[in-house]
């Protein structure tokens, strides 16, 4: 278990994961400023830019009971705890990737990567939320991408038919990213599958390719939000590749297990990102009294 003082009453999750782990050293040490998130349970190539394309194929349903008994967001469903925690998180990094009504647009602030330092630390499970409570907003749309080539699980928690992915597009220079996006019935989310199994996968994203591919899936459509699920950066090296390819990651650290020797060597990996926060999981105690949902007469917070 961690060392740390007891964590404040107020603020965000993002904010009391910074107090906790003492982010801001730990950014100094890299040169770079500190950013911060938090949850409870928790160039274009130079070519002309290709139009967007409406995604082919059959809409797939996201299996809604699986998601409930999971304890997901659910797209429609009451307010709960859980979906204005992550209404909370999501808030800060679309200002980030969109610029808000007066603020600068963070470079590539649309792609934003999701991780942690160990297994277990409830990466997936903050990624889908993410996509899911995102989709909900009137002006964006979201891809989620499965990004954890060893071992993928998005179309398994999305309850969705598995077909070829961003691994496929990065090997084969004929394929074209798009036609493997998967539309779902949840009108603003598409997801992009891992792809093939490769024991080169960290050396396919490192290679040029990489960004014409990840432009294609941006550059036309100006409104998108892409959100990678990656492995754990401590466990397999593809989360520092996709760093260098985000403007920003959100790197999940569970309360009372992820150490700050393991966040520190997580925030080492992360150096081709500058913009990093933290969203603290599994909190089970807030000294403020923190009950969102109940407000609205659905759930409690974690």
């Amino acid at each position: 278990m961690n060392q740390h003082s007891p964590i404040k009453s107020t603020g965000s999750l993002l904010e009391r994961a910074a107090e906790i782990y003492d982010f801001d050293a730990i950014l100094r040490g890299r040169g770079a400023e500190p950013e911060t998130v938090a949850a409870s349970t928790l160039e274009a190539t130079g070519q002309a830019p290709v139009p967007p394309r409406i995604v082919d194929g059959p809409v797939q349903p996201v299996d809604r009971v699986a998601l409930k008994e999971a304890g997901f967001v659910l797209p429609d469903g009451p307010v709960t705890g859980i979906s204005e925690e992550f209404r909370i998180i999501k808030r800060q990094l679309l200002l980030a990737a969109t610029g808000g009504k007066q603020g600068a647009k963070l470079p590539r602030g649309e792609r934003i990567l999701v991780c942690s330092a160990h297994p277990g630390e409830g990466k997936t499970f903050c990624a889908v939320n993410l996509a899911l409570s995102m989709a909900a907003e009137k002006d964006v749309e979201v891809l989620l991408i499965d990004a954890d080539f060893a071992k993928p699980s998005i179309l398994s928690t999305l309850g969705l038919a598995g077909g070829p992915g961003l691994m496929d597009a990065l090997a084969d220079s004929s394929i074209d990213v798009e036609d493997c996006v998967i539309a779902t019935d949840i009108p603003k989310l598409s997801v992009l599958p891992a792809g093939r199994q490769t024991n080169a996968d960290t050396e396919f994203l490192s290679s040029s390719r990489t960004e014409a591919v990840l432009d294609r899936l941006t550059v036309p459509h100006p409104a998108r939000i892409v959100i990678f699920d990656s492995p754990p950066i401590l466990a397999a090296s593809p989360a520092s590749a996709l760093a260098s390819h985000v403007g920003q990651a959100v790197l999940v650290v569970r309360a009372d297990e992820t150490t700050e020797n393991a966040l520190r060597d997580a925030v080492g990996l992360l150096q081709g990102c500058d913009n990093i926060q933290l969203l603290l999981n599994g909190v089970k105690f807030s000294p403020g009294g923190r009950r969102f949902g109940t407000y609205y007469g659905h759930g409690e917070g974690a």
